[in-house]
């Protein structure tokens, strides 16, 4: 999925941290991050995260805000990954602030989007290379370390390509559209193949496929020209790998050997396909209301 050429892109959307150690996780926001990729990674108790943090090697202790991403155009959204998350949260904000009015009366809100490298605080707790790009309720905030996408090719098999990493993105944007409309507030923190935790997710995929198959058609309102060229089958295959890289089944096939239905948080690989592809073909806010499915 490419941007349109000739597309320009403001700055100061997404703000920049430095890397840096805290002194540890902040207490409190920890149980939220379920919500967060991070559970994909470790299959296990996210209290866990702790202990992975004290293996990741990051040294110093700056963790504030260094400054944000700058203007940059459609070329280097194209081949810069810094300039595309801020191109793609740009897109989020226009699909959005027409579509979530427009099916629900709900107003949209933008979240605040940090870039950081190697670490940074969250309200939600520590954000750093182990815990991989989430979005925290408690700041209405997404996170991203674009370090990241390389991991989800080179440890879990997604295939990669730009669509791979905007899917992630807009996943995480999912999250603050459920916060938005009250999805968050109503889901229980719990575990297993149908559980609330679950649902969350496959929402929030459901609501990334939405903004996927009308991003081609989504305006930019600053130049008047459409955000992205039209998506090929190649581009939307990219998409549904990240999606199965992060599914409970394969991550636990793939760091523990065996699959535990009984401890998902996220939904199967098949599910978040299934669910990514609802939203992209029918781009209704109410055919991703998996919260309240009979089936998932």
């Amino acid at each position: 999925m490419s941007f349109q050429s000739g597309g320009n892109f403001k700055g100061g959307r997404v703000k920049r941290a430095g890397g840096g150690r805290s002194a540890g996780v902040a207490g409190g926001g920890l149980g939220i991050v379920v919500i967060a990729l991070v559970a994909y990674f470790l299959g296990v108790d996210p209290a866990l995260i702790e202990g992975a943090l004290d293996n990741t090697g990051i040294t110093g202790s700056g963790s504030g805000v260094s400054g944000y991403i700058g203007a940059c155009t459609a070329e280097q959204a194209n081949t810069d990954r810094q300039c595309r998350l801020s191109a793609t949260v740009q897109a989020l904000d226009a699909y959005w602030t027409k579509t979530l009015p427009a099916q629900t009366n709900v107003k949209y809100t933008p979240p605040d989007v940090v870039s950081f490298d190697g670490q940074t605080q969250s309200r939600c707790g520590v954000a750093s290379a182990a815990t991989g790009p989430f979005y925290c309720p408690a700041d209405q905030t997404i996170y991203v370390d674009v370090a990241f996408f390389d991991r989800l090719s080179s440890r879990y098999g997604a295939s990669g390509g730009p669509l791979g990493e905007m899917y992630v993105v807009a996943h995480e944007m999912g999250h603050h559209i459920e916060y938005l409309i009250g999805a968050l507030h109503e889901a229980d923190n719990d575990e297993g193949a149908n559980s609330d935790s679950v649902r969350i997710e496959l929402e929030a995929d459901c609501f990334a496929g939405m903004w996927a198959g009308g991003a081609a058609t989504t305006v930019d309102p600053n130049t008047g020209t459409t955000f992205l060229e039209p998506i090929t089958q190649a581009q939307l295959k990219d998409a549904l790998s990240a999606a199965a890289a992060v599914g409970d089944d394969h991550i636990q096939k793939t760091q523990a050997g065996y699959v535990n239905p009984d401890t998902f948080t996220h939904g199967t690989s098949q599910q978040r396909m299934n669910w990514f592809t609802t939203g992209y073909e029918k781009g209704k806010v109410a055919s991703c209301d998996v919260l309240h499915a009979k089936n998932i």
